[in-house]
């Protein structure tokens, strides 16, 4: 199989627009992908607030072992003592107890929850025997029980939690 060879000026003119045509593609190839980088996607309506400090400092104790009676960082908490220790750092101060919380916060209804706020439940048929801090977008961190062992996140969604909301109280 022979290729013919254009020479002389219509070979090199046909040469210079295959390279010219070469060069095009390459062009717009680059404007596409540089465009595509170049673009800051707006806002939408689903973008979220920051977290209250409160809120990112309870964050930063996930993992903390669980140790009944307890509400420090070095000794571990239970859920109560978990909540007070996040609000004392605050420089809120509330009741030591979920029950007292409960019972000396003011009633905040569930559709209007916010992060920071308070989520108590019934456990073992005792109101307001836990209690943990709404994070956002139906979880809330809470140091659980001895059996989970640590301060976790947990959805509210969940059945089990879902079954025990009791209500929710807007630490001041």
């Amino acid at each position: 199989m022979q290729v013919a060879v254009l020479t002389g000026p219509l070979g090199k003119l046909l040469r210079t627009l295959m390279n010219f045509a070469f060069l095009r593609v390459l062009l717009c190839l680059a404007i596409v992908l540089l465009s595509a980088c170049a673009s800051t996607p707006e806002p939408g309506p689903l973008s979220t607030p920051p977290l209250p400090a409160a809120v990112n400092y309870a964050l930063s104790l996930r993992g903390v072992p669980y140790r009944y009676g307890k509400a420090s960082p070095s000794e571990g908490f239970d859920c109560s003592g978990f909540v007070w220790h996040v609000y004392k750092r605050q420089g809120i101060n509330l009741p030591r107890t979920a029950k007292d919380m409960a019972l000396t916060l003011p009633s905040i209804p569930k559709q209007a929850m916010a992060s920071g706020d308070l989520v108590f439940f019934n456990i073992n048929g005792k109101p307001f025997s836990h209690v943990g801090i709404y994070v956002n977008k139906g979880q809330f961190i809470h140091a659980p029980s001895q059996r989970t062992g640590h301060v976790l996140i947990s959805d509210l969604q969940n059945r089990y939690w879902q079954q025990r909301l009791m209500g929710v109280r807007r630490p001041r």
